[in-house]
């Protein structure tokens, strides 16, 4: 009972110490920290990794992380997908009759 005690204590500690993470560490503060650090992650935004005062990483979420390096669409895969959702419609000219001014415009001398 005692090593579940201990268990519990260890990830309370962890939660109250990923809820006032810093968004910056050194890399040996992180090494230090990691687990307090990767619930935090989990929970919230990124964190970055520096090395003499220079950012060198990133660690963040595995959702942040796939939707980062996820595969985007082209163009044209985009627009064949929004006229497979839109369904069968035509365009004509009708649908653009209504959008030219077809009046002669403003009145010019020509002196």
């Amino acid at each position: 009972m005692a090593i579940l005690d201990d268990r519990i204590d260890c990830r309370q500690k962890c939660h109250r110490e990923a809820n006032k993470m810093e968004s910056q560490y050194t890399i040996s503060q992180a090494k230090n920290k990691l687990p307090a650090i990767v619930h935090s992650v989990e929970k919230g935004p990124a964190v970055k990794l520096t090395r003499r005062g220079r950012p060198v990483a990133v660690l963040l979420s595995i959702k942040e992380y796939e939707k980062l390096s996820a595969k985007r669409k082209g163009f044209w895969d985009a627009l064949t997908a929004l006229r497979k959702q839109a369904g069968n419609f035509e365009i004509s000219d009708e649908d653009f009759e209504d959008l030219r001014d077809r009046s002669l415009g403003r009145a010019v001398k020509m002196s």
